[in-house]
């Protein structure tokens, strides 16, 4: 009962958030804000892999075509994900391109792509590159929330032979200037 209720309070909460929500549904401008999630990291070789909390910061510029948004942005995220004892990674960074429908004027669904570097403790940090989807609500005037969920790898991590690859889901919160 008491997950039930939560749940219906979340829901209310956010309905709520989204009709005092800025009317206009113009997405163009610049944003900021943070990020928390879950990780899960994989390498080609068996037994070293591993999974923990990930977080930071983002910071973009959307602009508004209609129906369509565009964009631009960077995320950096810190983390302490050991992988098996091998290594540990301690940070993440990417800068991304996204394009997304809007649903409604203050939802919107998008796919976003493009290059990203990790670092680890011992094996130094090498390039890659990420895809993935996700959902952004405006829930008041010029606040939005966001799931999204990247897809990674990093071949032949800093020549070292291991391919790595990693799934994030994070949720985020901005302020839209």
């Amino acid at each position: 009962m008491k997950r039930t209720l939560a749940l219906f309070t979340t829901v209310a909460a956010l309905a709520a958030g989204s009709a005092i929500a800025q009317s206009s549904g113009n997405w163009t401008g610049f944003y900021a804000g943070g990020q928390i999630g879950y990780a899960d990291i994989g390498t080609n070789v068996s037994g070293i892999d591993g999974d923990g909390v990930i977080g930071g910061i983002i910071l973009g510029y959307d602009y508004d075509l209609g129906d369509w948004v565009i964009g631009g942005g960077f995320d950096y995220d810190w983390t302490d994900i050991g992988l098996s004892g091998a290594a540990t990674v301690e940070d993440v960074w990417r800068l991304k391109a996204r394009a997304g429908y809007k649903v409604n004027p203050q939802g919107l669904f998008y796919g976003v792509a493009g290059y990203a570097e990790a670092s680890t403790d011992t094996l130094g940090s090498d390039d890659g590159w990420f895809i993935g989807a996700g959902y952004e609500q405006v829930v008041a005037p010029n606040v939005s929330v966001a799931g999204e969920l990247l897809y990674h790898e990093f071949n032949n991590f800093n020549s070292s032979g291991v391919d790595v690859d990693a799934t994030t889901f994070q949720f985020r919160a901005a302020y839209r200037f």
